[in-house]
């Protein structure tokens, strides 16, 4: 049987169009818990499944802001790590089209990737409630996380909600349409740190199987594709991705 790691370099020297699909098990490194991650202490007083909701948002707002509080000082002050930087040397180098994302911490812009669609939105960025004027996040984050506050709409007064997609709520229309785009003229997908759990990222790599693409999952817990998966590989994100980084990051010829 081929080693993992090299069966995944050979599928991504031969593939002309990968896309990466990416979850909480990516951003672990730097710092940042998944949902499932009971023993950090940010999930002791909260289920995020209960206080992740719109509904929560708007009849339990307090509770909420008080949930979001500790995981969006973590994401401003996380660093990306190894896997995020190997996935922009992969784009740099011609080797993947575009990253797919369930994370909000925007850790794959600040390592470099251009072409990030985020299917979840992020945590920069805030929207009114009642006017709709969006605020980047230097007009909340102080209120947010220095203050303990409630942040508010500078121009009405009313709540700001951070553009996070909540369970209750539906994912951006043009981010799923480009995700689409993506998995339609992908030939080849690797997932990185993705349980894939949550719907309708959890669908897209069925998607792809469904065109006979290729498959590379690389999770450190089971996902329900493993038994499909071109490669599965269970090793450290922070080691594998890098590992397929420096050996294909030779500039591809073709183009996208």
């Amino acid at each position: 049987m081929p080693d993992p790691i090299e069966h995944a370099i050979d599928l991504l020297l031969t593939a002309r169009h990968v896309v990466a699909l990416t979850g909480a098990g990516l951003s672990t490194p730097s710092g940042i818990p998944d949902f499932r991650s009971r023993d950090t202490g940010l999930w002791a007083n909260y289920n995020p499944m209960e206080i992740a909701t719109l509904q929560a948002f708007r009849h339990r707002t307090v509770e909420f802001f008080n949930w979001i509080r500790p995981l969006a000082h973590q994401m401003i002050e996380a660093q990306p790590n190894p896997a995020h930087r190997a996935l922009a040397e992969l784009e740099a180098a011609g080797r993947l089209a575009t990253v797919i994302t369930q994370n909000i911490d925007g850790l794959h812009q600040r390592a470099g990737t251009a072409d990030v669609i985020e299917l979840h939105g992020n945590i920069y960025t805030a929207t009114c409630v009642r006017c709709y004027r969006v605020f980047a996040s230097d007009h909340f984050v102080h209120v947010l996380i220095d203050e303990g506050r409630v942040p508010q709409c500078p121009v009405c007064d009313n709540v700001l909600k951070p553009n996070v997609i909540l369970f209750g709520e539906a994912l951006p229309a043009q981010a799923l349409m480009a995700a689409k785009r993506a998995i339609n003229r992908c030939d080849l997908m690797i997932v990185a740190g993705s349980s894939l759990e949550v719907a309708p990222a959890s669908d897209m790599p069925m998607a792809v199987l469904a065109r006979q693409a290729r498959l590379i999952i690389i999770n450190r817990d089971p996902t329900y594709l493993d038994a499909q998966a071109d490669v599965l590989i269970r090793d450290d994100l922070a080691f594998a991705l890098p590992a397929l980084a420096a050996a294909c990051g030779r500039p591809y010829p073709g183009n996208w």
